[in-house]
Parts: structure tokens; sequence; C-alpha cells
């Protein structure tokens, strides 16, 4: 581990524990979900029951498999309780007492943005249930299974975590309610938060508590947080509290040249030093000193002279000295402020995001109500070793045998892939995996890489050669790092690639290169496809990492994110410029052309973006039509929980920079019409939506963008049957406007079947030129099939092309 940082309390690695007494058992085939599995394995009870909104899958990639697996080998007696039914409180009470602790967690996405769409529409599947089954958690999971384990035994312990209550540790902007929520500790009535990765932190409680400590005496754990009260108040009476507008600040701060500086040296002032070189021209004038002598008390005065006692300035040094960061709480505007504020709500948010680097960050408290709210420092990251630890566990890598033939589209789309590294440096305000995860990498070595592979070879039904992908948050940034361990420390930067790539981050993509390598060298491996985004401003400074990636890793498509093509939307997604996006894919087609092979690229777009205006999305109109790309799915703007985007969404303002009453306002995308409008124009090319839009470009004044040549972006008919009707596109049997026939097939795009009857859905067809995808929300992409072509009214006269599909 890097010694940059400083823990609140020296961190102990994972494999360093002393075991617990139950470790005498063996790992279990699958963590039990019955009396039954428990009586087979021999246990009387289980130390630590997981309650979670997913369907109970043996694996890394979800959080009852590595959470349950990590505390399995600390030898602790694990039970899973998945997506109980939360109306009936018996349904936590089927593996018994738990002897140490619940856990629980909303599942791998935020229950939520699980249920609904960003249109606040209910999703009518469920990736993260058997056969794909909608309604299996309620809204609010965290909360509510939270407040049943509580009804079930009120005198056990419950520990929160998961993504949903690790965004919702503060007051936070809640956008299905449309305002601001208290943090999910106050409604939940959980005794501990864990937030980010919990590994560690729940390693670290779970053994505390086995060993006799009481719950609220555990307040120093980072990366947890709680509800100040009177047996643990005590234990932060050693903190000093600042105010959170004294640290709002990012990087150096010069000190203020005063204006009115007197010296006696001419040399230290230009202003004082053109005056003295003025005097010359008057040759009669001569410098007089002025005398300026000390009055004392006893000194020949008249009766009415007013002595004034002048103190010494203190020292700056003195003045502005901070308490130690590991002694420091932030305090937070209140939550009662920032529900009625959304200045105050857009300060606290900007302070929160500046306190994330583990290396610098204080611990944050926030009043609600009568009681205080307490973050501690976030987690510290796992070293290599303790990555390779976590995932070379015992995974069954399968579903629990219970489901039986179910299917389930989250497993399906990762069964065959394998996580080689945490946490994201990018930074997009819309995207809170920073938040979560953090923004220092964390990184499996190569040998326990190449193992999960092998595993996968030998052990994986179905598995027919190829991994589906070798990757994480994001494709490429395995290995990447801060090029000095104190610089890391000290920053407090927000991403490390906007406005551009820091000069002091490593950008070397020569270990990932040789782990793809060495990967497909695999006996019985066929193919290594990454399936994980791109981060292609990084990717273009290692033009040997994307010859390799384009010549051996990409199956005819790669996802990449532009996002957007303008400043306006692009500086407040923190995302690079349109520019770099054209420099990737010159070199894209140039390696792909030597490659001899036909491959395109998935941008993928959003919209409706805080800080995207109406003419920003004609113009993205425009280039998406003049580079042939239509959209078949559109997802608009997701506020999710603490994202900075979701924060400028509510407030109006811009946290990426000082908040104040006068700063700038962002452009805000709210209302149905206006959100259909700029999902309109992603979508240019479905007649339903053309008088929509010609009706917005006449009043924007570009009624010379409407008309029946190539060089337009609508035309001026209207198809029969196509009168505007707007019908969001929806998942499985739900069909588009102007769609006949079901969605089918596994890409969020268009496939041919329409095009060409005899075609069967389920072939694989040759990569096209046109796909585009529009997909934010962290679910498997859409079930999509055959499509009615966009229009099918009067064409333009003269040679028609063929039309690329998205």
């Amino acid at each position: 581990m890097s010694t940059a940082y400083t823990a609140q309390t020296a961190p102990t690695a994972l494999f360093d524990y002393d075991k617990y007494w139950a470790s005498c058992f063996e790992p279990a085939p699958f963590l039990p979900m019955s009396r039954e599995e428990m009586d087979l394995l021999g246990w009387d009870a289980c130390d630590f029951i997981l309650v979670c909104g997913d369907a109970y899958i043996d694996h890394p990639s979800f959080c009852s498999g590595i959470i349950g697996r990590t505390l399995e080998a600390q030898g602790f007696r694990v039970g899973i309780i998945a997506q109980p039914d939360w109306t009936d409180p018996e349904a936590f009470r089927v593996l018994g007492k738990p002897t140490i602790a619940w856990g629980v967690t909303a599942g791998n996405m935020d229950s939520m943005i699980n249920r609904y769409t960003a249109d606040r529409k209910i999703r009518s599947d469920d990736a993260y249930s058997p056969d794909n089954q909608p309604n299996k958690r309620p809204d609010r999971a965290a909360t509510v299974y939270c407040q049943r384990c509580r009804e079930a035994f009120p005198d056990v312990p419950v520990l929160l975590g998961g993504i949903e209550a690790s965004l919702r540790r503060i007051a936070h902007y809640d956008y299905w309610s449309d305002k601001v929520r208290r943090s999910v500790l106050m409604d939940s009535k959980a005794d501990l938060l864990m937030y980010g990765n919990g590994e560690r932190s729940i390693t670290e409680v779970m053994h505390r508590l086995a060993k006799g400590e009481k719950i609220h005496e555990i307040t120093d754990v980072r990366g947890t947080a709680f509800i100040v009260n009177k047996h643990n108040r005590a234990s932060k009476a050693k903190f000093v509290e600042i105010a959170s507008n004294d640290v709002d600040s990012i990087g150096r701060v010069d000190a203020i040249i005063n204006p009115y500086v007197m010296t006696e040296d001419l040399d230290g002032c230009e202003i004082e030093k053109d005056k003295g070189n003025s005097l010359t021209q008057y040759q009669n004038f001569q410098k007089e000193p002025v005398a300026n002598p000390i009055i004392r008390e006893g000194d020949n005065l008249d009766a009415d002279t007013q002595i004034v006692q002048l103190q010494p300035a203190p020292s700056k040094a003195i003045k502005h000295k901070l308490p130690p960061r590991e002694l420091a709480v932030i305090r937070l505007p209140a939550f009662e402020e920032v529900a009625e504020d959304p200045v105050l709500y857009a300060h606290a948010n900007r302070i929160l995001h500046l306190e994330t680097n583990p290396g610098n960050a204080r611990a944050l408290v926030q009043k609600h109500g009568e009681r205080d709210v307490w973050l501690n420092a976030p987690p510290i990251p796992l070293t290599t070793e303790e990555m390779d630890y976590v995932f070379d566990l015992p995974y069954a890598r399968l579903p629990h045998p219970s489901y039986g033939e179910a299917r389930f589209p989250a497993f399906d789309m990762i069964k065959f892939s394998v996580n080689i590294m945490r946490g994201c440096f990018g930074g997009c305000t819309f995207c809170s995996i920073t938040e979560h995860e953090g923004r220092i990498i964390q990184n499996r070595s190569e040998e326990s890489i190449l193992r999960e592979v092998e595993k996968i070879r030998d052990t994986a039904p179905g598995f027919t050669g190829i991994i589906s992908d070798l990757g994480g948050p994001t494709a490429n940034m395995y290995r990447l790092q801060c090029k000095d361990p104190e610089i890391e420390k000290n920053c407090r930067k927000p991403s490390c690639v906007f406005p551009g790539v820091c000069q002091n981050l490593h950008t070397d993509h020569a270990p990932l290169t040789q782990l793809y390598r060495k990967a497909r060298e695999l006996k019985g491996i066929k193919k290594i496809l990454i399936g994980s985004g791109l981060r292609y401003d990084l990717a273009v400074l290692n033009p040997e990492y994307v010859k390799e990636l384009v010549q051996h890793h990409v199956g005819g498509y790669l996802k990449i994110a532009p996002e957007h093509t303008e400043k306006g939307p692009l500086s407040k997604m923190m995302k690079p410029g349109i520019g770099t996006y054209d420099r990737f894919k010159q070199m894209f087609d140039r390696f792909s052309k030597e490659a001899g092979k036909e491959q395109y690229l998935i941008p993928y777009f959003i919209a409706a973006h805080p800080g995207t205006t109406d003419y920003d999305m004609m113009n993205l109109a425009v280039w998406l039509k003049k580079n042939g790309f239509r959209a078949d799915q559109v997802q608009t703007f997701y506020p999710s929980p603490m994202a900075t985007a979701t924060t400028m969404y509510y407030t109006g303002k811009n946290p990426l920079a000082k908040v104040a009453r006068y700063t700038e306002n962002v452009d805000i995308v709210k209302g149905d019409k206006r959100r259909r409008l700029h999902k309109a124009f992603l979508r240019y090319h479905d007649s339903n939506n053309w008088p929509l839009l010609r009706e917005a470009l006449k009043e924007m004044g570009r009624s010379d963008l409407i008309g029946n040549s190539k060089q337009h972006l609508i035309p001026t008919y209207q198809p029969a049957g196509t009168e505007g009707q707007y019908q969001s596109a929806r998942k499985k049997n739900s069909t588009v406007a102007g769609d006949s026939q079901k969605r089918s097939g596994d890409n969020a795009v268009r496939n041919n079947s329409a095009a060409n009857p005899s075609r069967p859905s389920n072939t694989k067809k040759r990569p096209e030129k046109g796909q585009i995808l529009t997909q934010h929300t962290g679910l498997p992409p859409r079930e999509t099939g055959d499509a009615k072509k966009p229009f099918g009214g009067p064409k333009p006269k003269g040679k028609s092309k063929p039309k690329s599909r998205a």
C-alpha cells in the first residue's frame, strides 16, 4: 500500500485478522438461504445474516456473494435472505437470530433506479431477479429492510451498506419525490452505515463486535457513518470542528497582493518606483523625512488627546492554522437548511466531493433536527494483495440452486467476464462511482486475473472460449496512478483527466496490453473481448494499446462515451471535447483497416443533462446525421443521489466551482415537454418526433434545417399514422410507436431482421455503421428487436442509399 495514507485507525490487512472460532467449518458450497441448508452444514445459528434486494448469485460481481464470502473467510457463519417478502416479518426470521449482526443492502443498484425509468415510470422487469421478474423488492429497500430486521430481533445490531445507502449517507436530493430527504441513517434506524466498497469496514466491525465491543462504541472505522448520541458523543470530543465555508477551495491559494502596500524600497513596488522616477523632473523638489514619534503616557499632551494602543497583527500561520486532518471535522449546513436553500445544498455537496481522497479527507458532520449524522473519512483502498484475496475466494460463480433453471439477465451479462480493477478517476458528474468506489484505482495482480480466466474456462457451464470482458468501471485504467504518492495524498481535484489529463498521472497502458496478450494465449481461450466503456482520452495517449485493442479485442463494435458534442454540456459533465473522439476514431479506423476488419464505434450520448441548451441538442442532432448515427433507445439524464450533476439539476448552481448566490446559474432541462424535445433531437430520424422538432426549430430560428434533402435534419412532410404521438421506448414486450414486433436480441441496437425477413433474429449479423447507445442506468442493455423503417411516407426524389440503423 502507498505510504501516502494516514488512517484514523491503522488498517489491518484483510488476511491478517485472527479468524473467528467458526472457521473450523468448511466453506459452504453456497451460503445458506434456509434452515435445512444450515443443518446440512452443521450450523446451529448464523453469526451474520445479509438481507439483500437482489437474488443471491455467488459471484464476486454481486454484493451478497462478495460480502458473504469475505466474512466467511474471516471465520463467520454467513446466511443470506435474498429478496424477502417485506410485508411479512416472519420472512426475516427464516434463518433464526444472528449471533453478531444483521447486514442490509438494497442490492447492486439503487432500488429506485432499478424500478423506475428516468421519466419516473415503473420498469417492466428487474435484471437482478429470477427470470427478470419485477416487483421483487420495495421502494427504498435499504430503509424498509433495516426496519424489518429491527422488528424481527430488536437487540441485534443492524449494519447498512451497498450503493443505495452509500449515496444517501447525508441529506440528499431525491428525484422521485422531488425534495431533499434526510440521511438514510435517520429513516432506516440502522446502527452503522458503511459507504463505499465494504470489505475492509465490515471485516473490522464484525471482529470488534465478536470480541464483545458494543456497536455504539465503534465510531472510528473509516468508511462508516452513524448518528451521534449520548453513548458515543464522548468519543468525538477530541475533534475540532471547522465550518464548511472555511474549507471551500481547491488546490493552491496564492496570497492576495495588498494594493496599499507601503514600502521604502522603490524596487518592491512598480507604482512607487514610477513615482520616484517622475520626481527627477522637478529639480527644486527635495524629499524630507516625516517624523512619526511614538507617544507614551506621561508625555506633555493636550487634555483632549486620546492614546490608541496598537497591537501587533497575529501571524498568518497562526491565524489560518487548522487542526490536523485526522482530528478535524467539517460542519456541513444542517438538513433543515439545505432542504430550504438550494445554494446551501450545492455548497454542502461540493464540500462532500472535496473530502473524498482517503489521503486528506476529513470527517463530516451534519445536523438533522436535534441529532448529528457523523461521516468518518473514506475507507483506505485495498492493496493488490487484498484485491487478490477477495477475488480468489471460493465462489461458486452461479446463482443459488434454489432458483432452479431461472435466468438472470444481470448474471448472463457478466458470467464470462473478469473484473480486473476498481475505482475511477474520471469524475463524470452524472456518475457516482467516485463517491462509492473512490478515484484511486485498486488493481488485481496478473496472476489472480489469469487464474479467474482459467477457472471460467474449466468450470463455467456453457463457456465457449470467449471472455466477454476484462475490465471494471472503465476498460483502461488498470495500473494507472499518480506519479508521486505525496501529490496523490494532497490532491483535491475531482478528476484526473478533466479539463485535460493531469501531468502527474501515470498513463502507460503497457501493463494492460501485456495482460491482454497473456490472457488470449491461455489454452482454450479463443477470444478476449473488451466490454467495459473505454476512456478514449487516455487511450489516444497510447497508440500501441489502441492497436492491440482494435486488432484483437473488438467483436465488431466498441463502446465509448463522448456523451455530447458541445462544450457547454461537456464542461458540466467533465468530459473531453469531441475533438478527442475524432482523434480516437481516426486511430480506430486505421488499425481496423490494417487488420482487414470491418468494425465500428458505438458512442453513448445523453439527453437533457444540466448545462444543455436546446441549441446544444440541435447541434448534436446535426452531428449525428452528418456521421450516420441513429439512436434506437434514448436515455435522458437520470438524477441519482449525491451525483454532482444531480446537484446542478436541483439547485441550478455549478458545484464544480465555489458556490455563492451570485455565481453561475446552470441551464436545467425540466418539464416533460422540454425533456421530450431533447430526446427527440437524439431520435431525429423518428417520424413521431418530427412535429415537435419542426415547432422547436422554427422557434429557434432554424427553419433552414427543415427540408427534403439529405442536408436537412427533418423533412417537411409527415407520414400517415405518425402525427407526432409520443410513446416512451419501454422494455421487452412493449413497443415504440410505429413498431409492430416484439423486442428480442442481446444488444441495445436495432437488428437487421426488418430489412431482411429471411434472416433469423438470433443470427449474428455483420457489423454495420450507425450504431449508438444512450443508456446510463447501470442495467444490462435492453432487449430490442425488429422495427419498421423510420418512416413510410413519401420520399425525397433521387437515388436512395441504404439506411444505417441504430
